[in-house]
């Protein structure tokens, strides 16, 4: 089941309800969130949205696309675990990797700077050795 995410119970101004005046389109449901988990190996979901697109959502996650400083090396690395989450600490503790997390990989910690449920890829930035 979605998640419908548009505003239709918005007051008018004064204090009254209006009635709603459309219908609830397919294309205005969300879905739940992506909870991209470390693991041995990748698992990836290819989902169809709106416009005929096509969105890859990585629900299991073994690897990730490194880059240094400087932004010459890119290199893939195995994830050993995810240190931290500010967005929401249980999920650090959970192993769940979301954009912003900082995570551990076999030459140092790296921040995620991609959007792991939405590109189906984790890009990280390496932020010490």
């Amino acid at each position: 089941m979605g998640i419908y995410q548009e505003n239709d119970l918005k007051k008018s101004s004064g204090g009254k309800k209006t009635r709603p005046y459309k219908v609830k389109r397919k294309a205005l449901f969300g879905g739940y969130f992506t909870e991209t988990k470390v693991h041995s190996e990748d698992e990836k979901e290819i989902i169809k949205v709106r416009g005929g697109n096509i969105k890859i959502k990585l629900k299991k996650a073994s690897k990730a696309v490194i880059m240094s400083k400087d932004g010459k090396t890119v290199k893939v690395e195995k994830i050993s675990r995810v240190v931290e989450t500010p967005s929401n600490k249980e999920f650090a503790r959970r192993g769940i990797i979301t954009k912003g997390s900082i995570i551990e990989v076999e030459s140092g910690k790296a921040l995620v700077v991609s959007r792991p449920g939405q590109d189906g890829v984790i890009n990280a930035v390496l932020i010490e050795k």
